[in-house]
């Protein structure tokens, strides 16, 4: 009865009242996608347009395309890839859609290992005070650990194509990493998978590129024990051949 009695006469229960007074959370400042783009930039990755997932399939519209959503739309991504702010901003606007990749061998090197084996590796390298740079976990099951590169000697025979490091051959050195440097890429976040899955940063673009050397035994540590646990390779992308 009383709240119908308050409701007739134009007033509001004491509850109504004090849920429609109380103090609102501040909202948490979501970074744009182009926001993050934009620090990558500045962080020196350079950056050009990538495919993007569109259900289950490429937006490259490719039949069978071997790797949807994770590849440069342009065949000239090597030169056109840029870290020029009004350029990527363009991009953004221009293709709302799109995922961007980095071109790697330029500035920085990608270590690519399995997910598990990425996370046992991050957690000792910090536990052991070691610089860890930018890092990225990817939805297909991949972590990135993004490293100063090796791949600009001034001696052009040495330079490291990116498909050297990947041959069968070499899985027993090196099991389950994928080094990306010169002639590679990867996604940067935020990047759209099919199935709903993502690539986001773990530790953003702010952190220096470490040397890559400085990670490796702790990565190719994680990743031997990850292999003897899965007893099978991973397979990385991009694929070269």
């Amino acid at each position: 009865m009383g709240d119908g009695i308050g409701r007739y006469r134009g007033t509001e229960s004491k509850l109504a009242h004090w849920l429609r007074r109380r103090p609102r959370k501040p909202a948490v400042d979501v970074p744009s996608r182009e926001d993050l783009l934009l620090a990558t930039a500045d962080a020196g990755l350079p950056l050009a347009p990538a495919a993007y997932p569109v259900g289950y399939r490429c937006s490259c519209e490719r039949i069978g395309c071997p790797t949807p959503a994770r590849h440069p739309v342009s065949f000239a991504w090597q030169t056109q890839s840029t870290t020029d702010r009004a350029q990527i901003e363009r991009w953004a606007e221009n293709q709302p859609q799109a995922n961007f990749i980095t071109a790697t061998g330029m500035v920085h090197d990608v270590l690519d290992v399995p997910l598990e084996a990425g996370r046992a590796a991050l957690e000792r390298l910090l536990a052991e005070g070691v610089d860890v740079g930018p890092v990225a976990e990817s939805g297909d099951g991949r972590m990135l650990f993004f490293t100063a590169t090796r791949g600009t000697p001034e001696d052009e025979d040495e330079w490291w194509p990116c498909e050297l490091d990947c041959h069968p051959e070499t899985m027993d050195e090196h099991p389950g990493l994928r080094w990306h440097c010169r002639g590679s890429y990867v996604l940067v976040p935020p990047a759209r998978l099919p199935g709903d899955l993502g690539v986001a940063w773990v530790r953003g673009p702010e952190h220096p590129l470490p040397d890559p050397l400085t990670l490796l035994e702790a990565l190719t540590d994680a990743c031997a024990r990850h292999t003897d646990e899965h007893e099978h390779h991973s397979v990385a992308w991009p694929l070269s051949r």
